[in-house]
């Protein structure tokens, strides 16, 4: 069923930004999002909202799309590795984010809260220093993406992290400024990357 944009407000409690090389893809759609989307549902009154670029129908303008998720999303959460940061997309997200924090003051020494939710996926010591100034969730030692890992003894541990990390968003996602329609959204990359072709989880 098409996505029917509301004029004003948001449509997202949360947008997650990701760089579909590597292995973070096939670790997000195998473990991360299916166990986050059920760990905040457990935590909101409300059917949480998660936006992920893979969901939107068919013949929709993927950037377009892109551009009006990113405007209507309450928070971010990026999965931080190495090539999110070589990734003029998974950038021009990031800083979509940054500046709205800077409008509103947040992300400051006066209100360190901010609205970019990081998710350590790999790595953490080639991020540019803006990245390494933010604290994030840890998920390095958790980020087998093999459907095995659901077999192991880690995977508890995985629930119990990203149960944590449902907890303290449903703490801050009521206290997330009122929408306002004239936030920086930055334009995509030109020429845009194509849209992404559907994978079915458990590769």
């Amino acid at each position: 069923m098409p996505i029917i944009w509301c004029v004003s407000g948001y449509k997202f409690d949360v947008f997650i930004s990701y760089c579909r090389h590597g292995n973070v893809q096939k670790w997000l759609l195998n473990h991360f999002l299916p166990k986050f989307r059920d760990c905040l549902t457990d935590q909101l009154a409300h059917t949480p909202r998660v936006y992920v670029d893979r969901t939107m129908p068919r013949g929709v303008h993927w950037p377009s799309d892109l551009r009006k998720a990113m405007l209507h999303s309450k928070i971010m959460v990026p999965l931080f590795s190495p090539p999110y940061f070589r990734s003029k997309w998974c950038l021009a997200e990031w800083e979509s984010m940054r500046q709205r924090e800077k409008l509103l003051g947040l992300g400051s020494l006066e209100h360190p809260q901010g609205l970019v939710y990081p998710i350590l996926y790999s790595d953490s010591n080639n991020f540019p220093t803006e990245a390494k100034e933010i604290s994030r969730w840890d998920f390095k030692k958790l980020s087998t993406p093999e459907p095995s890992f659901q077999d192991s003894r880690d995977w508890h541990l995985f629930h119990h992290r990203v149960t944590e990390v449902a907890e303290d968003l449903a703490e801050l996602l009521p206290q997330v400024p009122d929408w306002q329609p004239d936030w920086p959204v930055i334009d995509p990359p030109d020429p845009p990357l194509p849209p992404p072709t559907p994978i079915p989880r458990f590769d």
